[in-house]
């Protein structure tokens, strides 16, 4: 799978491109700014990008009105056609929000049964109880997500809802050539749907990538050989900002070797699940982290670990953003242009030492070294072994473990460490890491 070498690059387009919160039903080509951002995101390293969504909707693109039409606030559907050629042209895959669990009010099926009640041929689409009332007085009651009634509940399982679905997504491939999607709420979601919708699309284009929105619970249930490829891993997401915040390493070491490690016990071995470090719907990691050294570490270990790294657009160069009640958009700015910076050129020689590493992409994962403030991993495939080696503290530290042995090569930096003629290091037991360092080191 494509996906699993790559890495995502997440925008909240009604945000980013500076649209109005509401529908004002004006039609304006903002959209084509996502495209010229492509260079940018070529040269970033940048293999595929995730939009969240991106048609006709009532106001946060989440109360879908019309899954065939681009939404107004962002242009045509020509115009999305454009950007995506021009994604393509630079290297860079889309995928797009599949918001399958809901529509809108405005959604015209819904906007039949408000109208004509029980006659409507659509009141299947979704689950009412005519005897009752909404708190909109629809005249019938009916089930929002969660409790939302402004995001009204579809029916997945009656199968003409999901031909409909099914209908629009081979309708998004031909006309966009859109390369995969995340599932919103994907933990939601009726898994026979899952298991349709996967069939459906491997049909269509082969490789066509599935990642869901999974919040908690077993991943095992929906990541699997018939459903998804691979879904959001809010585990380790915490435990990265948590485990540096509270100068605690043990955490996420602890939540990698749950979840990846070598014994027997340990769940997700072999999977690989989408990491991120933040997103458009909580606090941007420069926001929530106590020490702004910190920063370049929370992305050494997420690009070192496990998973499919995913980069919420403007984090690559320390954007701050607080989530606030009722209120997402302090999260989902709209920026000029990028505003590259070291932080920004670290990322990415992260992504692209990850890239050409095979052990960093698909390689087993063991804890070698674990102090309050330090932590070394190792990643190994059959034919390359990797030690990613993180210092958290503010002063030097000099890790001293049997398993640190032989040469290596420093994936990051020409460190003063290697020796000049072979650009090797040599360890006999024991590591020195400045100050708020990471270190990935092949074995050579």
């Amino acid at each position: 799978m494509w996906a699993y070498n790559e890495t995502f690059y997440q925008i909240y387009p009604i945000g980013f491109c500076g649209a109005p919160t509401h529908n004002d039903g004006v039609t304006a080509h903002r959209i084509l700014k996502v495209g010229e951002w492509a260079e940018y995101l070529e040269k970033l390293g940048i293999g595929s990008i995730i939009l969240n969504p991106i048609f006709e909707s009532d106001n946060h693109g989440y109360d879908t009105r019309d899954f065939l039409k681009i939404d107004c606030r962002l242009g045509t559907n020509e115009d999305f056609k454009e950007v995506c050629q021009t994604l393509h042209k630079h290297n860079v895959k889309i995928m797009l929000d599949g918001v399958f669990n809901h529509v809108g009010r405005g959604f015209w099926a819904f906007k039949d049964v408000q109208e004509k009640k029980w006659d409507s041929p659509y009141k299947d689409w979704f689950i009412i109880n005519f005897d009752g009332n909404s708190g909109y007085n629809d005249g019938f009651w009916y089930e929002g997500w969660e409790g939302h009634f402004e995001l009204v509940k579809l029916n997945l399982q009656n199968p003409v809802v999901v031909d409909y679905l099914l209908d629009c997504v081979k309708t998004w491939i031909e006309e966009f050539d859109i390369d995969g999607l995340r599932l919103d709420v994907a933990y939601s979601l009726d898994h026979n749907f899952m298991k349709r919708l996967r069939r459906f699309c491997e049909e269509i284009k082969p490789g066509f990538a599935l990642i869901g929105e999974v919040l908690f619970g077993d991943y095992n249930l929906i990541v699997n050989d018939e459903m998804l490829h691979s879904c959001t891993n809010y585990e380790c997401y915490k435990g990265i900002y948590s485990s540096l915040n509270s100068m605690n390493l043990f955490e996420i070491a602890h939540s990698l070797n749950r979840q990846f490690g070598p014994e027997q016990w340990c769940i997700y071995r072999g999977k690989h699940l989408m990491t991120f470090v933040d997103n458009h719907d909580v606090t941007r990691i420069a926001s929530i982290l106590t020490n702004k050294n910190h920063l370049p570490l929370a992305y050494g270990i997420l690009f070192g670990m496990p998973g499919i790294p995913c980069i919420y657009y403007g984090s690559e160069w320390g954007e701050e953003g607080v989530k606030a009640p009722d209120n997402d958009y302090a999260l989902r700015p709209c920026f000029d242009e990028p505003k590259p910076n070291e932080l920004t050129r670290f990322i990415s020689e992260l992504i692209a030492v990850r890239r050409e590493s095979d052990a960093l992409c698909s390689g087993s994962y063991r804890n070698v070294v674990i102090t309050n403030h330090q932590l070394i991993f190792e990643r190994k495939s059959e034919n390359e072994r990797v030690l990613v080696a993180i210092n958290a503290s503010d002063a030097e530290y000099t890790a001293s473990n049997g398993e640190l042995q032989g040469k290596y090569v420093d994936l990051l930096t020409d460190g003063s460490t290697q020796d000049p003629e072979t650009e090797e290091i040599t360890l006999n037991g024991q590591l020195t890491m400045a100050p708020y360092s990471v270190r990935y080191l092949k074995a050579v």
